[in-house]
């Protein structure tokens, strides 16, 4: 993932790029996720994120690089917290505050995961581009560095007849090649991944796919992260919509790992508006 190498500029100032095929728009998992790695480089390696609250504030703009500008808030002796500021023309675009804490043995729980078939017997997001054609599918016109297989069909794919709350979007996403073996790296391709498909779980309720009539736009999102993982096997993305309004959308994902255990858990607001 060349994209989340940053350049290191000064100790605590970064610059990163975005992909020649980027949209009219940064995306919004790639600033999130390029922040995320300048915060972490200003960490010790032996502390993991655990934890990141980020605002969405203007689009980014695909043609000039990214300064990510980061503060050390605090170095504690179990937690380490910072805070970024993504620049563009001379305005922030992002803001973004994590943790990371050393490794610590406490109580240990979680969800299960849902009964869902494997990935191996699912279509990939190809299969399903040829099927429909390109301009039926949104998602397919973005950069696609994941394997993405859909569980329940794709909104925008015009197959779903049902349309009532608390409608689920489950999907298997996985990086598509091998990472290096570095811990916050897979957490920020998981960052990264996290925002492709979260808002799209708002539209289900309504029979609607962002993009067919509906616009979707980030404006903050939240994640937790639990237990070690690796992005570049299979991860379960469980998304439901527990409410909209007032042109708003919140969306809920759980994220486990390819052998069943809840390895993150994320919240997602946006801009949610029915286009006339």
């Amino acid at each position: 993932m060349a994209l989340l190498d940053l350049e290191r500029i000064e100790d605590n100032i970064f610059r990163g790029v975005s992909p020649s095929d980027s949209l009219a728009r940064v995306f919004g998992g790639q600033v999130a996720a390029q922040a995320l790695v300048a915060a972490g480089r200003t960490v010790p390696a032996e502390r993991s994120v655990h934890s990141l609250h980020a605002y969405f504030f203007r689009p980014g703009d695909p043609r000039v690089p990214i300064v990510y500008d980061v503060d050390r808030i605090r170095d504690g002796q179990s937690f380490t917290t910072r805070r970024v500021v993504a620049i563009q023309h001379g305005k922030a675009i992002f803001a973004l505050a994590a943790s990371f804490q050393l490794s610590e043995q406490g109580l240990e729980h979680a969800d299960e995961m849902p009964a869902v078939p494997p990935p191996e017997q699912l279509d990939d997001l190809a299969s399903w581009a040829r099927r429909l054609g390109d301009s039926r599918t949104p998602i397919t016109q973005m950069p696609r560095p994941f394997d993405l297989r859909y569980i329940t069909p794709p909104a925008w794919a015009g197959v779903r007849s049902d349309a009532a709350p608390g409608l689920r979007d489950q999907l298997w996403i996985r990086a598509d090649g091998e990472l290096p073996d570095n811990a916050l790296l897979q957490v920020c391709v998981l960052v990264y991944a996290s925002d492709l498909t979260m808002l799209w779980s708002v539209a289900i309720p309504h029979g609607r796919a962002v993009g067919d009539g509906v616009m979707a736009a980030s404006l903050d999102h939240s994640m937790w992260f639990h237990r070690p993982f690796r992005a570049d096997d299979w991860v379960l993305c469980d998304c439901t919509s527990p409410s909209a309004s007032g042109g708003r959308g919140l969306a809920t994902g759980r994220f486990f790992s390819h052998d069943g255990k809840l390895i993150a858990t994320a919240v997602q607001e946006g801009v949610i508006r029915v286009l006339r």
